[in-house]
C-alpha cells in the first residue's frame, strides 16, 4: 500500500507539474517571444493599404496570408473558393447562406458532374472577360479551389494571363501592371523550396494606388 501511494503521489505531482508547464508556462513563453520578436506576423500578418505589415487593426485591409473575393474588372482574380473567402452579401446573410467563418474545399472527385459543371461555368466566365485567351491557355489554379479555400496566391502564369484585361479596365499600361505583378511575386525559398507565387491582394492594392483610389 505504501508503495502504491508513493507511486500515486509521484504520478500526481508529475501530472500537475506537466499541466502547469504545458498549459501555462510554455504558451505564455511562446506568446511573449512571438509578440516581442515578430508581433505583426504573430497577430495574423495584417497589411495596410500600402501592403506593409501592420499591428493596427483599424489600418488593416486584410492579411497577406488570406485571399479575398475581388469582382471588379480592374483587379486580379484569385483562386476559386468553396467558402467564398468568407465574404457574403447582405442578401446572402438574410437568406441564411452564411454558415460562419470556415475553411475547406469542395472535395469533389474527378468524376463528379457538379465539379465539371462548376469548372465549365468558371471557364466560360473567364474567357468572356478575357477575349483572345483560349481555354487551353487558362492555368489550372484559376479553375481549381485550394484545399483551404483561402489561398491568397496564384501562379505567375495565372497572373500574367490576366494582365491585358487588368490593364485595359484599370487604365494602366501593361508594362505597369506587369511590374506590379513582379513586385508582388514571392519566389521559391532558397531558390529550391516551394513554387513562385503572386499575392493577389498585394497586387490589387498596388493597382488601386496607381489608379488613385487609395
Amino acid at each position: 500500500m505504501k508503495t502504491f501511494m508513493k507511486m500515486f503521489k509521484t504520478a500526481f505531482i508529475f501530472c500537475i507539474v506537466m499541466m502547469i508547464i504545458c498549459s501555462f508556462v510554455y504558451p505564455m513563453a511562446l506568446t511573449g517571444v512571438s509578440q516581442t520578436a515578430m508581433k505583426a506576423k504573430a497577430n495574423g500578418s495584417l497589411i495596410d493599404k500600402n501592403g506593409n505589415l501592420t499591428t493596427d487593426k483599424e489600418e488593416a485591409v486584410g492579411s497577406e496570408l488570406l485571399g479575398q473575393d475581388f469582382t471588379e474588372d480592374y483587379f486580379f482574380k484569385g483562386r476559386v473558393s468553396s467558402v467564398n473567402y468568407n465574404t457574403y452579401t447582405q442578401e446572402q446573410l438574410k437568406q441564411g447562406e452564411y454558415s460562419g467563418v470556415s475553411s475547406g474545399s469542395f472535395n469533389y472527385g474527378n468524376s463528379n458532374p457538379d465539379l465539371e459543371a462548376r469548372i465549365q461555368e468558371d471557364l466560360d466566365e473567364f474567357l468572356a472577360s478575357h477575349p483572345g485567351v483560349s481555354a487551353e491557355d487558362v492555368p489550372a489554379d484559376l479553375l481549381t479551389a485550394s484545399g483551404s479555400g483561402l489561398d491568397p496566391h496564384i501562379s505567375p502564369k495565372a497572373a500574367q494571363i490576366q494582365i491585358p484585361a487588368v490593364a485595359e479596365h484599370s487604365g494602366l499600361s501593361e508594362e505597369e501592371v506587369s511590374q506590379i505583378v513582379e513586385d508582388n511575386t514571392e519566389h521559391k525559398v532558397l531558390g529550391v523550396f516551394g513554387e513562385d507565387r503572386v499575392n493577389v491582394l498585394k497586387c490589387n492594392l498596388a493597382i488601386a494606388e496607381a489608379m488613385g483610389m487609395l
